[in-house]
């Protein structure tokens, strides 16, 4: 009887039995997980190889990358709520599909048109596939499991996303078949096969037994809405945030209050809602979403000025460049299985100790470079690297379960949607504020830098006889060069002011300016690098004090506390009923 009165208390059916292949889908489901954030990532480190391939201008290699991230970020939301609704197995295997045969695209495109193109429709696609895998999750797996596979998932997506670029850089460096970076993109179609194939034999449909319908209306809202917050910040730095930008930035806050009155109206009239204000009641599910927001603003922009100053200001290789985030990787496959182990008994004082742990990361990196100067290697950074990962590998898992725990199953596309969307906007919005921090501090200090390491130049002028006038042109003609170069957009552009050398310079001379460059821009990274650093531990030290807003317990399932059996999931849907 208890169990009975328990059941009808969170409103589902007799628990089914596990799914034995239930395991099996998981690893599916992680293969398209790590499909995804590897894109997003991979391509950054391959736009120098596509901009001298297929002639692309800075501008469409940019684009490659927005446009994957624009087309994502828009329609997460839909694509969760629509596994609610036509099934998530369903979904899966659509987004999977339309996933490869895009990649397939973008490995083949002989023009930046077609490539931009592509990506749009692979960033498209991969929204159709991503929401079903945590909502799948909380489906396919008990209470009691679904720590473990979070855990999995948390672990695998924080490998996906800092594995990028160094996977990017071993395929471009194997240049397999001659491809260069097409292989990025090509070595998706036999994985998104496999993938499909496996899905299709393993899945069971997972779909809400409640009568559904797509909330056209509410697509179409949230879809503006976050065009209006997403673009704007992806593309502000480049534009130089004209006042339209904060037009539409502003437009967005309109659009989410429209959208939210919108969702209470149908709710109201017994509709079905894109997504469910109930859940915005939930502690957990809110303060989740704000952790979320902080923690990815703090990761992706950390690693996209990490892998800039690297390259760009140290003059590493691609390879070397990716190589420095191994450690990183490393520590995050160690520490996501102890995450699993430490929830039961610490909560969310896991999530304070993985925060606390990048936080000391990046003031460890600050440390590094400051101390060792700008003859530092990779190897310098391997043990700060580290206890990054390890703090990360602390929290990546348990965010996705500290969010969707409560969520009842047949809302968890739609949260899943609204999860990954946050993420998303984190991310561009850590790129957007770290974009004005790193990149100003290189325009601000360029001439102070470059006038500092002149003296060179000077002795190598008055050793070959130049007057004194041509010696203080040359010096004058230096410095603005390097500021010119130091504000440049498109890093393989060469500013007018770069291009006046004199070709009969003796050879002592020219050696001594391109000494001087290098040690200027070497600094003036170096210091850039040390300052944005400071901003990632402020990140992570408010994602620390976020974490105070969880619930102490991180793994609080509404089916335990209702006295549900924890060892058993939810039952699966046939797709054909409808109640």
């Amino acid at each position: 009887m208890t169990d009975n009165n328990a059941q009808a208390r969170v409103g589902t059916r007799p628990a089914a039995p596990p799914d034995r292949r239930r395991w099996m889908v998981l690893v599916i489901l992680l293969v398209a997980t790590f499909m995804d954030l590897l894109d997003v990532t991979i391509v950054a480190i391959a736009v120098p190889s596509i901009q001298q391939d297929i002639s692309a201008t800075y501008t469409a290699a940019q684009w490659v990358l927005a446009g994957y991230s624009l087309a994502f970020a828009l329609l997460l939301i839909t694509g969760g709520r629509l596994g609610d609704i036509i099934g998530r197995k369903r979904m899966f295997l659509l987004g999977m599909a339309g996933f490869t045969v895009a990649s397939a695209l973008c490995g083949l495109a002989p023009n930046p048109e077609l490539l931009i193109a592509s990506r749009v429709l692979q960033g498209a696609m991969a929204a159709m596939m991503v929401p079903q895998v945590i909502s799948s999750i909380q489906v396919m797996f008990s209470p009691k499991e679904r720590v473990a596979a979070f855990s999995v998932y948390g672990g695998v997506a924080g490998l996906a996303t800092v594995s990028g670029p160094l996977l990017g850089g071993l395929l471009i460096k194997a240049d397999i078949f001659d491809l260069g970076w097409r292989a990025i993109f090509l070595i998706n179609v036999p994985i998104g096969l496999a993938a499909l194939v496996g899905a299709l034999v393993l899945m069971k449909e997972l779909r809400t037994p409640h009568a559904l319908r797509l909330d056209l209306t509410g697509v179409g809202i949230i879809t503006v809405t976050m065009l209006l917050l997403v673009y704007p910040l992806m593309q502000g730095r480049e534009k130089d945030w004209p006042t339209w930008i904060f037009a539409m930035m502003a437009a967005s806050a309109v659009g989410l209050v429209v959208f939210a009155a919108h969702q209470r109206r149908r709710s109201g009239h017994g509709g079905s809602p894109l997504v469910p204000m109930e859940l915005f009641k939930e502690k957990a599910f809110v303060g989740g979403l704000l952790v979320n927001l902080v923690f990815f603003a703090g990761i992706v922009s950390f690693f996209l000025v990490f892998i800039i100053y690297l390259q760009a200001g140290l003059d590493k290789s691609v390879l070397a460049a990716a190589m420095a985030n191994l450690p990183w990787s490393v520590g995050i496959a160690l520490a996501s299985g102890a995450s699993f182990q430490l929830a039961p008994k610490l909560g969310r004082t896991v999530l304070h100790i993985g925060t606390g742990l990048m936080t000391a990361s990046m003031v460890a990196i600050i440390l590094t470079i400051q101390f060792v100067g700008t003859d530092v290697s990779v190897w310098h950074f391997v043990p700060s690297m580290f206890v990054g990962g390890v703090g990360m590998g602390l929290v990546a898992p348990l965010l996705v379960d500290a969010v969707i725990s409560g969520v009842p199953h047949h809302e968890a596309g739609s949260a899943s949607g609204v999860l990954s969307a946050v993420q998303q906007v984190g991310g561009a919005l850590g790129i957007a504020l770290i974009g004005v921090i790193f990149f100003g501090l290189l325009g601000d200090r360029a001439q102070g830098v470059a006038e500092a390491n002149t003296a060179p130049i000077r002795a190598a002028l008055q050793s070959a006889g130049a007057p004194v006038d041509a010696q203080r042109q040359a010096v004058d003609g230096f410095v603005r060069c390097f500021m010119d170069r130091s504000a440049e957009e498109d890093p393989t552009a060469v500013p007018v002011s770069c291009r006046d050398t004199d070709q009969a310079a003796p050879a002592a001379v020219t050696r001594a300016y391109t000494d001087a460059a290098t040690d200027a821009r070497r600094e003036l990274f170096s210091d850039a690098m040390k300052l944005t650093a400071w901003y990632n531990a402020g990140v992570f030290l408010l994602a620390f004090l976020l974490v105070f807003g969880l619930p102490r317990r991180i793994n609080v399932h509404a089916e335990a506390e209702a006295g549900l059996d924890e060892d058993a999931p939810a039952e699966p849907v046939d797709s054909t009923r409808v109640h």
